[in-house]
């Protein structure tokens, strides 16, 4: 057959006889979508369509989905679109491998992808192409049925290379179908910054969620608790087990993967002082009841918005005088931090307020050579050897969402009705940290929630999940008990 060898076939398949292709193109029951199918929140994305094009009125945007990425020899990761063409197009299965969307300068969004195989117009991939047939990967749309789904004009991807040829100007979400940038070809300099323009632009669209997000969101937030549980009652199992992180791992990421699209970043389950590595993901140690678990997790859901979560738990059911003492200094940080979530306030504000309580707690320790004042200053920041990282960030799409925003809209910008964010101070007391006394030595503690800024503060999306000691060790001794 002509379009043979331009599959994506293995090398232990067999060859196809001409009686096999022949009988393979013959008869076929035609499978059509129901015809009120549409993507989930179909009716929010053309204004964000409409205010993209906006921004860059007569100018050519291209947003991939993204290509394959090989995990060994013939076999691939599995596919997720890249977050930009998921929130403009609300297309987020494998099948959107190589598609692209367009929006042309009159404004007018175009979807180039890669349409299901004519079984009976003599194409082979159906059956044949281990990476983009249907036998192999499952069903794609046809250019209608992708129209129907998402209201948008359709195109066979074939076509794509043609927009290369004219002279409109044309930015390009770079670095995620390398595809695309080959027909773009090698930026200029002024071409790089006007790409970055439209990263950024792409971010900052998400900054703020509608109502729908925020549903999504909380979803999310609401499964990721549920799974959570699933951990607490996995750890009788993961104590005998000689890799009892990884049992406790399997239990969380079982009720994503049940309830979503999977994971939205890599599960941390850091017992001991592996908790005090900060996106620890080995996630092989043994688990010992008199230590801390810091469990940091997240279920993305089938529309591919994140939760992202962390509890710290005493792998006994009971803190210890030295775990309960460093957990409510993180918890009265945590606190501090929510209290200054509010419209106008500064982004930077939250984490100010928590990082104030965690260098005065460890001054009051005699842990800090500098009072707490000095500590907190710019140009110290002495309290950072205990509690590196910062205390929070945008969450949607992306655990870190809105990544690519410039700094004067996101990182010194000011909050506003609709964001979501995390706040998530903590203390990493490293195992071999002379300053600290034996006692406070690998402990690690994260509290992290999820909220939504409104009106007249912020609301905590993730307060299914308990937060303080007492509130720890009642709802763990109840899921326990209940096994």
């Amino acid at each position: 057959m002509a379009d043979q060898p331009a599959l994506n076939t293995g090398s232990h398949d067999l060859p196809v006889t001409p009686a096999l292709a022949a009988f393979m193109a013959d008869q076929w029951a035609a499978t059509p979508l129901p015809a009120d199918h549409r993507v989930p929140g179909y009716a929010h994305f053309p204004a964000r369509r409409a205010r993209i094009a906006e921004a860059f009125a007569g100018e050519r945007l291209l947003v991939p989905a993204g290509q394959l990425k090989v995990r060994s020899n013939d076999c691939d990761y599995r596919f997720r679109p890249h977050s930009a063409y998921a929130h403009l197009t609300g297309l987020t299965g494998e099948e959107q491998v190589g598609h692209v969307l367009v929006i042309e300068p009159d404004g007018e969004p175009v979807l180039y992808l890669r349409p299901r195989s004519d079984r009976a117009g003599g194409s082979a991939e159906f059956y044949r192409d281990r990476r983009y047939g249907e036998f192999w990967v499952g069903r794609r749309a046809d250019l209608a049925e992708a129209a129907q789904l998402t209201g948008l004009r359709t195109a066979h991807l074939d076509d794509l290379p043609k927009l290369f040829t004219g002279s409109a100007p044309t930015r390009v979400l770079a670095d995620v179908d390398p595809v695309v940038d080959a027909l773009a070809g090698r930026p200029s300099a002024e071409q790089a910054v006007r790409d970055g323009q439209l990263a950024a632009a792409l971010s900052e669209l998400r900054l703020i969620k509608d109502p729908w997000e925020v549903e999504q969101l909380q979803l999310s937030v609401d499964h990721t608790a549920a799974g959570f549980a699933d951990v607490v009652r996995a750890l009788p199992a993961a104590l005998r087990h000689h890799r009892g992180e990884r049992v406790l791992e399997g239990a969380f990421n079982a009720r994503a993967r049940a309830e979503g699209n999977g994971t939205g970043y890599e599960t941390i389950v850091a017992s001991g002082a592996h908790a005090c590595v900060l996106h620890w993901i080995r996630n092989d140690g043994p688990l010992d009841p008199a230590q801390l678990l810091l469990l940091d997790a997240g279920v993305e859901t089938d529309t591919l918005y994140t939760a992202d979560i962390t509890r710290t738990l005493p792998l006994s059911g009971a803190f210890s005088s030295a775990q309960r003492d460093a957990y409510e200094l993180v918890l009265a940080a945590q606190d501090a931090g929510i209290a200054a979530l509010r419209p106008g306030a500064s982004f930077r504000d939250f984490h100010r307020a928590a990082m104030r309580v965690i260098a005065e707690g460890l001054a009051e320790w005699g842990v800090l050579p500098v009072p707490a004042e000095e500590a907190l200053r710019e140009d110290s920041g002495l309290y950072r050897r205990y509690t590196l990282c910062a205390s929070g960030h945008m969450l949607g799409l992306d655990v870190h969402d809105c990544a690519k925003a410039r700094a004067e809209t996101y990182l010194d910008g000011v909050l506003a009705e609709g964001m979501v964010l995390t706040v998530e101070p903590g203390l990493y007391l490293q195992p071999d940290d002379l300053t600290l006394p034996p006692a406070l030595r690998g402990i690690g503690i994260r509290i992290e929630d999820d909220l939504v800024i409104t009106a007249d503060g912020a609301r905590l999306m993730s307060g299914a999940l308990p937060r303080t000691v007492d509130g720890i060790e009642s709802w763990m001794g109840g899921l326990l008990a209940d096994r």
